[in-house]
């Protein structure tokens, strides 16, 4: 039996998505590398600056209305992914790929909170676990216990969260790729300003751009154009769900790449984690267990 044009249709985003994933997760290691190099905000504003131009010779932005929601959005990915690497000074790229994973279950209460909805038991119970998880892999005893780059992280998740649901309410207005361009360009002038504020905004040397161009046209420039374009398509609450490939992809690499490790309260926690996120994920595919735009 073969597929119908409108099946395939439908799965493209979410095969999209897929690829997006695994290019978020197995960049943690790429970026904890990176560090040794260059400190967080210069490393982010630099990659962010390589995706805005490559896209911006794609789509350029034209109008204040997408100035003005790419600005919005570009704010808390800026949050994000400042926090995020930050924190990956101090915590390793299993834990922070885990912890980042967060967002999945964050991002259906963030959305109910502004939509002033309460959210669905599987949400609830799904966010229950993940901080026992969390809880766990962070304790003491549990590898170097809890660091202040775990802290950053959570903070990351809960930014990354907000911007999947800013960009679902705003992505439908504007064409893909400029409005993807926006938002890097957000991402790089507030990461290069504040890295001249706080870091003397450091030149990249030839060392540090193998990882740059990687993160920055592969991930930042090729995995959120597809984000944002898959966002037009389905609904926040699913790319989340869809994303949860991220925490997976980022613990495989770091054991594989870095000979990462994780004692037997992190392995537990981890376990309790990706088990939570995907709770969230067999509950939501029976009907009317998220909201669907």
């Amino acid at each position: 039996m073969t597929s119908s044009p409108r099946n395939r249709s439908t799965a493209i985003p979410y095969l999209g998505l897929m690829l997006a994933a695994a290019l978020f997760g197995a960049t943690f290691v790429v970026i904890k590398g990176a560090l040794d190099g260059l400190p967080p905000l210069a490393f982010v504003g630099w990659r962010f600056l390589i995706a805005t131009l490559a896209l911006g010779l794609l789509g350029r932005p034209k109008g204040a209305q997408i100035w003005k929601d790419g600005f919005v959005a570009g704010l808390v990915l800026y949050a994000g992914f400042a926090l995020q690497t930050a924190g990956l000074t101090t915590t390793t790229a299993s834990k922070s790929g885990l912890i980042t994973g967060l967002y999945v279950v964050i991002t259906p209460l963030l959305g109910g909170a502004l939509s002033r909805t309460a959210p669905k038991w599987v949400t609830v119970v799904g966010a229950t676990a993940s901080v026992v998880g969390l809880a766990l892999l962070t304790a003491p005893g549990s590898d170097e216990g809890f660091v202040f780059g775990d802290a950053l992280t959570v903070g990351a998740a809960v930014a990354i969260a907000a911007h999947i649901v800013i960009v679902g309410q705003t992505a439908g207005r504007h064409p893909v790729v400029a409005y993807t361009t926006t938002q890097m360009a957000v991402v790089a002038g507030l990461a290069l300003a504040t890295s001249a504020m706080f870091e003397g905004l450091p030149l990249p040397t030839r060392s540090d751009l193998p990882a740059l161009l990687l993160t920055g046209l592969f991930v930042s420039g090729g995995a959120f154009l597809i984000q944002v374009w898959a966002q037009t398509k389905i609904s926040p609450d699913h790319t989340a769900i869809v994303l949860t490939l991220e925490p997976v992809f980022a613990v495989m690499v770091g054991i594989a790449v870095r000979a990462e490790t994780l004692s037997g309260n992190g392995w537990l926690g981890a376990g309790v984690m990706v088990g939570a996120i995907y709770f969230v994920v067999i509950a939501s595919a029976r009907p009317g267990s998220f909201r669907s735009h």
